[in-house]
């Protein structure tokens, strides 16, 4: 395994990563948009453990491309057009081979507002059924996040909508290697997308897995235990989580991630069943998880205020 440092102009595209150690004790202009080899022809931009409403900068999750021997697809693409653009020249430092595919694991914007730098590439641009009804009716309401968040970097973002969408599976050709994609039913989102490289057997989740970051759900907190169980039978030899390190030790980051969720499923159920009300349980509900993630306080509050009111009515 090892680490590209893809180094760019400031009056071109600028990343956020590290500065590389060879530049270390050169004073320029240049900071460096790291992307990480994992696999043969499998490469990882991993984006910050930062929370969107305290450290956003449209670089917090995992964008990925494969290389076959007919093209490049692209999985996640961030949360800017300007992140999109600086994924765009890592692969170009990488292959001069056509952006084929660009692949959204799910509608969040952290994922999915790079995609306007592919447009001149002409890809197929490919996610699950649910996707581009969903990005529609939150076209307002992301453009207005983002423009809050991102200012000036918001500019030129916008939302592309998948021309080829995956009801069940999906399978798509690179060449010498193959991509399987699965949809997924109601979890983390109700547009979730996996899939995973056939020829370097690494599966890349989207956000039915973080790792080191405290897990989210947005959707149905039951619905992503199950998936996350499901995952378990994938060939899968390594796996890239939307958030998080690559790992091969994949088999204990799913059962991490449902043991969180275990626990908070539970403590929201007792909650409710003492009638303590939303506040006490962001206070308490899976409180013996806190040391073990990142943005524990913030995700943790959030994910009971999504799953408190619908577990009152179980």
């Amino acid at each position: 395994m090892r680490t590209l440092m893809i180094t760019m102009s400031l009056f071109g595209l600028i990343g956020c990563g590290s500065i590389n150690s060879s530049h270390a004790n050169q004073q320029e202009t240049h900071e460096d948009f790291a992307i990480e080899q994992v696999a043969d022809g499998t490469y990882v931009h991993h984006g910050k453990h930062l929370d969107i409403d305290t450290g956003y900068q449209g670089d917090i999750c995992n964008i990925s491309f494969v290389v076959g021997s007919k093209g490049v697809a692209v999985i996640d693409t961030g949360g800017s057009l300007k992140v999109g653009k600086q994924l765009r020249a890592a692969i170009r430092k990488v292959t001069p081979l056509p952006v084929l595919y660009v692949i959204n694991t799910h509608v969040h914007p952290d994922h999915v507002y790079g995609n306007a730098a592919f447009l001149a590439d002409k890809p197929i641009f490919v996610g699950h059924d649910k996707l581009a009804n969903t990005m529609e009716l939150r076209r307002e309401q992301y453009a207005k996040l983002n423009a809050r968040l991102l200012h000036e970097d918001a500019q030129g973002s916008d939302l592309i909508k998948p021309t080829l969408t995956v009801k069940d599976k999906l399978t798509l050709d690179l060449g010498d290697r193959k991509l399987e994609l699965t949809a997924h039913p109601v979890a983390h989102t109700n547009t979730d997308v996996s899939l995973i490289d056939v020829k370097t057997s690494t599966l890349f989740t989207g956000d039915l897995l973080f790792i080191e970051r405290t897990p989210v759900v947005e959707a149905d907190i039951k619905g992503l235990i199950a998936e996350l169980e499901k995952l378990k039978a994938s060939p899968a030899k390594q796996v890239v989580p939307g958030h998080g390190p690559v790992t091969k030790d994949w088999l204990a980051a799913l059962s991490n991630a449902q043991r969180y969720l275990n626990l908070l499923l539970a403590d929201v159920r007792a909650s409710i069943k003492k009638n303590e009300g939303m506040e006490k349980a962001m206070d308490n509900a899976a409180a013996g998880e806190k040391d073990k993630w990142q943005l524990f306080e913030i995700a943790n509050r959030r994910n009971v205020n999504t799953i408190y009111p619908g577990l009152e009515w179980e």
